[in-house]
């Protein structure tokens, strides 16, 4: 009887210690799910709050631009034609940017699990605002180069009066057109990169991954990838609690957080330098 209490006491003491186990574990396991949570809302107020501030800048360029403009207009000169059309040139990719922009932001408001509602409602009534200013500059953009166009013919006037006219205007504005478009062309190739992310099965397949090395193979698939532009893309979500990047971009530049589900998201905290090495980003998911 007695060794059957002592036999009794020790598996109760026993069970005690595995339930307390357990206890604990459910407490760490709690704990761990609730700061992936708060980790979550931080990161995704960062990633607005970052927006927001290159929208502002956005707004401050393009406001230095039609300053600029109008200081080159009162001048008359015609040597300042072209700091005119260069100024025009960084109005129009500036508010395409910002519209971008303010797109990205719609999207991570939209996606983000805060559910404090006045953040919310801040945040709304700030695109909102953003939005109408848009609104506001594209008008003044016309009216701008409405008043431009006013001036070229009347230069174009003055200069045949007095025979001093030896450029074909309309040849000339033709040219300027180009060069713009060449110039936004090159702009929209510096800031596009490509990026994949899959298993390593899947990643063999396209030729991406060979021999657990990225792209060594020339006819890896390119539609496989994912076009964006570096300049509004910088988180991508991997979907994924076993993550790998397999493409060479340099440390410091980017942060490999983790959702609330404990999923891998890619966060590039300093877009130029991440992909000066490579265009391309291959990443390794289970």
């Amino acid at each position: 009887m007695v060794a059957f209490i002592a036999f009794l006491t020790a598996m109760m003491m026993l069970f005690s210690c595995e339930t307390k186990k357990e206890q604990e574990t459910v407490t760490i396991t709690t704990e761990d799910s609730l700061q992936n949570v708060l980790t979550q809302k931080e990161n995704e107020l960062n990633d607005m709050v970052s927006t927001l501030n290159e929208i502002q800048e956005g707004f401050r360029k393009i406001n230095e631009a039609q300053g600029r403009i109008n200081v080159e207009s009162r001048n008359g000169e015609t040597n300042q034609r072209q700091a005119i059309i260069e100024d025009m040139h960084t109005i129009q990719n500036t508010m395409n940017l910002n519209n971008q922009l303010i797109s990205n932001l719609r999207q991570q408001l939209r996606e983000a699990t805060a559910s404090n509602s006045q953040l919310k409602a801040t945040l709304e009534n700030s695109i909102s605002t953003m939005t109408a200013q848009m609104d506001e500059l594209k008008s003044q953009i016309a009216d701008l180069r409405e008043q431009l166009a006013q001036k070229d013919i009347t230069i174009a006037e003055q200069e045949t009066k007095i025979g001093e006219l030896t450029t074909n205007v309309s040849n000339l504005e033709n040219e300027n057109d180009n060069r713009a478009r060449t110039i936004s062309e090159q702009d929209k190739d510096l800031h596009t990169a490509y990026y994949v992310f899959g298993t390593k099965k899947e990643l063999k397949n396209e030729n991406i991954l060979q021999g657990g090395d990225a792209l060594q193979a020339g006819n890896f698939n390119k539609d496989y990838f994912t076009k964006i532009d570096i300049r509004i893309d910088k988180v991508i979500r991997l979907y994924s609690k076993s993550a790998t990047i397999k493409t060479t971009h340099p440390a410091g530049t980017y942060r490999m957080d983790k959702d609330a589900k404990g999923q891998y998201v890619l966060r590039i905290t300093n877009p130029e330098k991440f992909w000066s090495v490579s265009k391309y980003l291959v990443i390794v998911v289970k």
